[in-house]
């Protein structure tokens, strides 16, 4: 009887506002085509030996044994991965809340410009700009300025050595990392009642760190958890700044994520039954993590 009454609130809202899920319908269409599905069927097929040319051959668990017992280079993978997301994760999704706020304060046109400059580098190709500054000769602009102020004496590879990879493109990877959770956000702060910030003034509240920790986290539950996943996504899935600024594969390794394994895999070699169980492992990790920090927001928003 529940789920029943829950499909006729679900279909009474979907009719009483057609309007908006026909503007969502083109994207649900093309998600559900080129994610859900690929995501789907990549569980059977890890399960399988794929070259994309001959049928599928099904190997049981055989490349969930290789991965964890014979690919040294998964497992280094993991690692990079780990620290990758810890050091990138946690510090984007804070700095896109901080940010949120702080241009939420602002004058109308001001918050339009600010949001469109901090948002811009997450759409923007700007590899070829940090190749500029990462440089390893006198012309690297980081090289140039370091060389002038006396810190080295000669140009350091950025970009090749293993000492300074991973730092480079998880420098990189903060600069753009802006994207549709500091949106949501951004969205979250605007739909927050004004009617609650006369209410705290009323009862006391007198700075805005009170406001923030009482009214603004309370109030944007949804909006905290959709950026939490995306900062989750986008740092377990990058890939493609370290191919683009390190080379692929960068140098010993070092700045190679589980997505670049899985890349290498799937689109290098075209064993995609070793790289949808690659696939497989990470977004399962994915999921615990999601899982984890759910619970942890709605404790902290209710």
């Amino acid at each position: 009887m529940k789920k029943k009454k829950r499909l006729r609130r679900t279909f009474r809202e979907i009719r009483k506002n057609w309007a908006c899920y026909a503007m969502l319908a083109p994207f649900m269409i093309f998600f559900i085509l080129f994610t859900v599905i690929p995501v789907v069927m990549s569980l059977p097929v890890a399960f399988t030996d794929f070259n994309m040319a001959q049928k599928p051959e099904f190997v049981g668990l055989s490349n969930f044994r290789t991965l964890f017992l014979s690919d040294k280079v998964f497992m280094g993978s993991v690692r990079v991965t780990i620290v990758f997301a810890l050091l990138t994760g946690p510090v984007s999704y804070v700095l896109c809340f901080l940010l949120a706020w702080l241009i939420n304060g602002m004058p109308r046109r001001l918050r339009t410009f600010f949001t469109l400059i901090f948002y811009i580098p997450s759409l923007a190709s700007v590899y070829t700009v940090w190749q500029l500054i990462f440089s390893g000769d006198m012309n690297g602009y980081l090289n140039a300025f370091l060389i002038d102020l006396g810190v080295i004496n000669s140009p350091v590879q950025w970009l090749t050595d293993g000492r300074y990879v991973l730092g480079v493109t998880i420098a990189v990877q903060l600069w753009i990392s802006l994207g549709a959770g500091f949106l949501a956000l951004r969205a979250g702060f605007q739909n927050i009642d004004p009617a609650l910030y006369e209410a705290g003034a009323i009862e006391g509240m007198q700075n805005r760190r009170q406001e923030l920790i009482y009214i603004v986290i309370p109030s944007m539950g949804p909006q905290l958890m959709f950026a939490a996943v995306m900062q989750i996504v986008s740092s377990f899935t990058a890939g493609t700044i370290a191919q683009n600024l390190v080379g692929f594969p960068s140098t010993d390794y070092k700045a190679h994520t589980i997505m670049t394994h899985a890349y290498d895999y799937g689109w290098v070699r075209y064993e995609m039954g070793y790289a949808s169980a690659i696939c497989m492992m990470l977004f399962i990790a994915m999921f615990i993590l999601s899982r984890l920090i759910a619970k942890g927001i709605r404790r902290i928003t209710e």
